[in-house]
């Protein structure tokens, strides 16, 4: 199987690319989110390859970064999900925003990329959401930007519970509640993590 190209980049179009290793061209089908990281056409460039091999195909998927490749094996995994749609998915969200879509269970915003229904965005969801580690799936939620200490406390207090043997969802969700309860603020890891416990 192979699992990265290195080469020069031959052309470049937003679905797919040729890359020439050693003389020989490579075509590679990748999603939009890879395409914006692409170097000029001409440069040396790396691409992570998924080798998808069926009776009746062989076709190469690349990918610029490995979250980006990840996602779409996960997706790949999801029953009647095929490499078109997984591609799909990746050019309509970031990875990121997918990820924090599956674990919020947000089965709107996943809906909204073409291709995906409503009952395929439920079965992405039921099916990949306990992929995630509890670190991974709250850093997805919190996003780029820097985390208000709420979401710390939040984040800090679902890591701990997780430990102590609560299942992700459930913590996030007991963890949740009491700070919403609280107001939000004011509580202290250890307090939220006690209330948790207790409710």
């Amino acid at each position: 199987m192979i699992a990265f190209l290195c080469g020069t980049l031959v052309d470049k179009q937003p679905t797919s690319i040729v890359i020439d290793v050693a003389g020989v061209g490579y075509e590679v089908f990748i999603p939009l989110s890879s395409y914006d990281r692409l170097p000029a056409a001409g440069e040396a460039c790396r691409v992570l390859v998924h080798d998808y091999v069926r009776e009746d195909q062989h076709v190469l998927f690349g990918f610029m970064t490995e979250p980006e490749r990840r996602m779409f094996q996960l997706l790949l995994g999801t029953s009647g999900i095929g490499p078109k749609l997984a591609l799909s998915a990746l050019s309509g969200l970031s990875v990121r925003d997918l990820k924090a879509a599956i674990v919020d269970g947000d089965v709107k915003r996943i809906s909204s990329i073409s291709g995906i229904g409503k009952k395929m965005a439920e079965r992405i969801v039921v099916e990949l959401r306990h992929r995630f580690g509890a670190g991974e799936a709250l850093e997805a939620v919190a996003g780029e930007r820097d985390p208000s200490p709420d979401e710390v406390r939040l984040r800090d207090a679902v890591l701990a519970l997780v430990a102590l043997g609560y299942k992700q969802e459930e913590a996030r969700r007991k963890a949740g509640a009491v700070m919403r309860k609280a107001g939000g603020g004011g509580l202290s890891v250890e307090e939220i993590i006690k209330q948790s416990l207790g409710g």
